[in-house]
């Protein structure tokens, strides 16, 4: 499994033509504890760079953006209900969503983890 990362600090990792996304531990710090958690239903169809889920915080709310165009496969119910799932794991069970990728070439504009260190790296 690849991982990837957008400038908006989503993960992505590829599994086949499944990819599942979630944030990074470096969005997680600006956003501080979720209080609240919408995840997309399976079946929506999402381009690359749609809104696709919603986070609050104690300090400001935010969207998830697709990282990829395709079809949500799933969304992670387990974080909807306890937005603290993510805090205490942001790559594992933290996840938002699964997503079967329609344009697998839409990889390629996102980052590895030396890019994404460096692009962090640059932000602080």
């Amino acid at each position: 499994m690849s991982v990837k990362y957008t400038n908006d600090h989503e993960w992505i990792s590829i599994d086949g033509d499944i990819a599942t996304v979630g944030v990074t531990d470096y969005a997680l710090q600006q956003l501080g504890d979720l209080v609240f958690v919408e995840v997309p239903e399976a079946g929506r169809v999402v381009s690359k760079g749609d809104e696709a889920a919603v986070v609050e915080s104690v300090k400001a709310a935010s969207e998830v953006y697709a990282p990829i165009s395709g079809e949500v496969a799933e969304g992670n119910s387990a974080v909807a209900d306890d937005p603290a799932t993510v805090s205490g794991d942001t790559s594992g069970n933290g996840w938002f969503f699964k997503i079967k990728m329609s344009d697998a070439s839409e990889l390629d504009s996102l980052m590895d983890d030396a890019g994404y260190k460096a692009y962090v790296d640059g932000l602080e």
